[in-house]
């Protein structure tokens, strides 16, 4: 017994440790992605690409074909999702330090929490509400109201285009919830982010972003950021989620929520020479003390952040 258990904790580790490193750091990934590629180009080939190897891999396999009513959910959720989700954290990293997008965006749970609320859930209980107020006030502390952005801060644009995004993806993935999709988890978000993917490349054509692009101007750093996002953020992070999720109970594998902006914020500060002030500092052991308050709670699900 003990041998056998030796291998499913070392694979519990890995899975882990897949989720918490690998999914932290596509936010310093895409930044160095949109250095000399477009961001809705970035998001776009990203999610093509992945949902072509995985779609294509889940059907050699036996997977049954995807009905049309799967489809179309695929044709609202993708959009909600990357679209609107991912996208608005891609096009906001061109202005915001990697590591303010990721503690933004942690606010995705509050969204979680007041749109159960709004739909007919359970009301909030006292700490969680108390959570919302701290998640508020970290968010407000990252916000610039007047001037030139401070260090460690962003302007009141890039806050309301990422609290949007977060939105758009907390929307989206309570649709997901009950919309049809296919019995394979893998196989639904492989079909979202064909969807999705295929948006953010319409979103780029429209607004000149092929145009923009020469494959001379491409750096090597941003060229391998790109298959890193669709290889390792996209494909290998999510399908160890997936899988944690079949053998751990859900809030366990929610830590994910407050540890990635902690990567995220080392990583940016470790490899990109992101400012790391006192203000980020503290904004981000606010945010994440909410996002604690929040997630360790039962009845609540476990949702996947925008950047992954």
């Amino acid at each position: 017994m003990a041998h056998a258990a030796a291998p499913a904790r070392a694979k519990l580790l890995i899975a882990f440790a897949a989720v918490y490193l690998i999914w932290g750091s596509t936010y310093l990934a895409i930044r160095f992605a949109i250095e000399t590629v477009p961001p809705f180009l970035v998001g776009g080939f990203r999610f093509v690409i992945a949902g072509s190897l995985m779609y294509a891999w889940l059907r050699m396999r036996g997977v049954a074909r995807p009905t049309g009513t799967q489809w179309r959910s695929a044709f609202i959720i993708g959009p909600l999702l990357l679209t609107g989700g991912n996208g608005g954290i891609v096009w906001s990293e061109q202005f915001v330090p990697s590591g303010v997008v990721a503690l933004m965006v942690a606010c995705v749970p509050l969204w979680m929490l007041l749109l159960a609320w709004l739909r007919g859930g359970l009301p909030p209980s006292v700490r969680e509400w108390f959570g919302v107020a701290m998640g508020l006030i970290g968010v407000s502390m990252l916000v610039s109201l007047g001037g030139a952005p401070s260090v460690g801060s962003v302007s009141p644009l890039a806050a309301l285009v990422m609290l949007c995004s977060t939105l758009s993806w907390s929307v989206g993935s309570m649709f997901a919830r009950e919309a049809p999709l296919p019995a394979s988890p893998l196989l639904g978000s492989a079909m979202e982010m064909l969807v999705g993917g295929a948006g953010m490349l319409l979103i780029a054509l429209a607004r000149g972003e092929f145009a923009l692009l020469a494959a001379s101007s491409v750096s090597t750093r941003s060229a391998l950021s790109i298959v890193y996002l669709a290889a390792f953020g996209s494909i290998v992070a999510f399908s160890a989620y997936k899988w944690l999720l079949s053998r751990v109970a859900p809030a366990v594998v929610g830590t994910y929520a407050f540890v990635n902006p902690v990567v995220a914020v080392a990583l940016g500060w470790a490899f990109a020479s992101e400012p790391l002030s006192a203000r980020t500092l503290l904004a981000m052991v606010v945010i994440v003390g909410a996002v604690v308050m929040i997630s360790f709670k039962p009845r609540h699900e476990v949702i996947v952040d925008p950047a992954e």
